[in-house]
């Protein structure tokens, strides 16, 4: 279990301070806004808009909090769009830090908790079915040890931030990583290093830098056509 302590984010939603790192894990300006724009946004919107998916398969790299999971739920059920989630986490949160997490303040629907709750209680290593649009599967495991015979068409990139964890940024693992990216898979991240860039390019995909979130200057999407 990995040890971090929840602070307030400018929007008022909680995030979490990994003390060993010294690093959050959503931006101080908001991590529900951070979220909603980086992930749905210009991730789910963006790739429901382009090709229109009546299913869509999403990596998760970086299960943590389980805001990503619970807003792609949300989403999914919203917009009738059968998402099957995989999220890999090495360090799963204790039940006293996510239970006291508030995200659920920021749906119209406050019954969101008991779903949000549903998301960490489910079983590690087994398809956890939510609903009739969302399935879930968390595995306790590193990106570097991944392995599957699926592929995605998205892929929410929410590693520690290069300088905190460059190993998760390293060139080997992102072509690990595009390389389970279904043709019209769509890449995205908080991140706008120019090194990343510079790899996804590499890597064989077509990159965008984005405007932000609120604080944030850019963030960057790729695209593999």
């Amino acid at each position: 279990m990995v040890e971090v302590k929840i602070i307030v984010t400018e929007d008022g939603s909680h995030s979490l301070f990994h003390e060993a790192l010294n690093e959050t894990y959503h931006s101080f300006h908001g991590a529900v806004q951070e979220s909603r724009y980086v992930f749905l946004k210009e991730g789910l919107d963006f790739l429901q808009a382009s090709f229109g998916l009546n299913t869509i398969r999403v990596l998760e790299v970086g299960f943590g909090t389980g805001l990503n999971a619970i807003l792609t739920s949300e989403w999914a059920k919203a917009h009738q769009v059968k998402i099957e989630y995989i999220s890999l986490e090495p360090f799963p949160l204790k039940r006293e830090i996510y239970e006291a997490l508030n995200y659920h303040e920021f749906f119209e629907d406050k019954t969101v908790r008991e779903r949000f709750l549903e998301l960490h209680h489910a079983d590690w290593e087994k398809e956890f079915i939510q609903n009739e649009y969302f399935t879930l599967l968390k595995t306790e495991a590193k990106l570097q040890d991944f392995s599957t015979d699926l592929h995605f068409d998205i892929v929410f990139f929410d590693a520690f931030a290069p300088n905190k964890q460059s190993e998760m940024w390293d060139l080997a693992l992102i072509e690990k990583t595009v390389g389970l990216l279904n043709s019209n898979g769509v890449f995205v991240t908080y991140c706008a290093k120019g090194q990343l860039k510079r790899d996804l390019k590499t890597v064989g995909l077509v990159v965008e830098t984005l405007h932000g979130p609120p604080g944030k200057k850019e963030m960057v999407r790729g695209l593999k056509q």
